[in-house]
């Protein structure tokens, strides 16, 4: 009786050491942002620079990679623009995109990897002023989380693998979100628990 109590309790400890290791802290990688106009031309322009003023960088564009007629797009034709963000900026962006949604996820918005992402209607929701001109455009948002010895398996010498205890899993990333935003997650439709 007394062997188990010392080994609950030394069982407790090591939990406790686990959860204090800075290793171990979650954090955001990068965050993707997407706009996906459908068609070329000066709505592309438009989406570009809308992208350009919300992140202060070059927006990437996208290209079909098949022809479908119905859509009327051709395989090749520059159709969306991306944008990744890091540091401060990726932070401080993910905090205006989730004030839109009102720090409110589906539980489908989180990956089994650890990442998670959704979408907004109306790009000026997240405090750009409305210009006639350029329009409005909805934008996806992307985020990709890590922790602390994820370059291991990025990095070209002494390439390794990453343990599967070092993973970030759905349940520990849907975690992360309650714990930092004070998020919501939803099961399935809004305002289901």
């Amino acid at each position: 009786s007394t062997q188990s109590t010392w080994e609950l309790r030394r069982l407790n400890e090591r939990r406790e050491q686990k959860k204090k290791n800075p290793m171990r802290e979650i954090k955001v990688s990068k965050l993707c942002l997407n706009i996906s106009v459908g068609e070329s031309g000066d709505r592309l322009v438009r989406a570009s620079r809308v992208m350009e003023q919300l992140t202060s960088q070059t927006p990437v564009l996208s290209k079909a990679r098949l022809t479908i007629r119905s859509f009327s797009i051709r395989r090749n034709e520059k159709i969306a623009c991306h944008c990744t963000v890091r540091g401060e900026k990726a932070e401080e962006l993910l905090e205006r995109g989730l004030k839109v949604k009102e720090f409110e996820l589906r539980r489908g918005n989180f990956s089994e990897g650890g990442n998670f992402g959704f979408g907004i209607n109306e790009h000026i929701d997240l405090g750009i002023k409305y210009d006639p001109t350029t329009g409005i455009y909805g934008m996806d948002f992307y985020v990709v989380l890590a922790r602390r010895g994820f370059r291991v398996a990025k990095k070209k010498r002494a390439r390794s693998r990453i343990g599967c205890r070092h993973r970030i899993s759905k349940a520990e990333a849907l975690n992360w979100f309650i714990k930092k935003y004070d998020g919501i997650v939803m099961d399935k439709k809004k305002g289901e628990l």
